[in-house]
């Protein structure tokens, strides 16, 4: 006997001024999309969600990068690897500004730390508060990473273009649609009431992907045997 998943499952993705969640009813088959503004909304929902794959670094280490961080660097190849850029190591979550956040990088691992990975410590810092102290909510959170989603949605090929461009929007719209059929069309022409761009819906409905491959147990992890942080947090990224 199968028995069949029930329940929603979400595909999310942070943009400017919060979140692009995109969402199908496994009993219905329906698909939806919303907005949020911080994660304490989006992970405090009322409504339970079966999975939620959310490209947001979970799990990090007290120092060095993550196995996932590198393994994902490397499947992706040049071009695409520096769209992966590394997690944040732990320490650096006590900091109170950018200056402060480098001190503390530097005294740990003796390098400085990347604006581009300070602008996301404040999302990573309210989830990972969240999964720390929620064992359950943890249960139905996975990390993924929308250009490794691509990657294997693409037949585990590098993509030729970047997500802004409109070449790379075309290629990765060409790579969901068989998947989503005219959800992911509609779901575009309605991204001024998600407050994103269009490569921001493209990279929730990667999301919502592996989202499905989760439930279904046809998913993978990177690396293959992921390890846990202190606080039990799967340092990993699934595809």
């Amino acid at each position: 006997m199968v028995i069949r998943p029930t329940g929603s499952i979400w595909g999310v993705d942070g943009c400017p001024g919060g979140w692009v969640v995109t969402s199908k009813d496994l009993d219905s088959g329906l698909l939806s999309w919303r907005f949020f503004r911080t994660a304490e909304e989006l992970l405090g929902c009322e409504h339970k969600t079966r999975m939620i794959a959310i490209d947001i670094p979970i799990g990090l280490t007290e120092r060095g990068p993550r196995a996932c961080d590198v393994g994902a660097r490397r499947l992706l190849g040049p071009g695409r690897a520096s769209s992966v850029f590394p997690a944040p190591i732990r320490p650096v979550l006590d900091a109170k500004n950018y200056d402060e956040a480098c001190r503390i990088r530097l005294q740990v691992e003796g390098k400085k730390l990347s604006r581009q990975s300070w602008a996301i410590v404040p999302r990573i810092r309210v989830v990972d508060t969240m999964l720390r102290e929620d064992v359950e909510l943890r249960s139905r959170v996975r990390e993924v990473h929308p250009e490794v989603c691509f990657y294997f949605l693409n037949g585990r090929k590098q993509l030729n273009c970047g997500k802004r461009s409109e070449e790379g929007r075309k290629e990765r719209l060409a790579l969901l649609e068989p998947v989503f059929g005219h959800w992911l069309r509609d779901a575009l022409a309605d991204r001024h009431r998600l407050a994103s761009a269009p490569d921001d819906v493209l990279d929730a409905f990667a999301a919502l992907w592996t989202s499905q491959r989760i439930v279904a147990g046809t998913c993978q992890t990177i690396p293959s045997e992921p390890p846990s942080d202190p606080f039990g947090l799967r340092m990993e990224m699934v595809v």
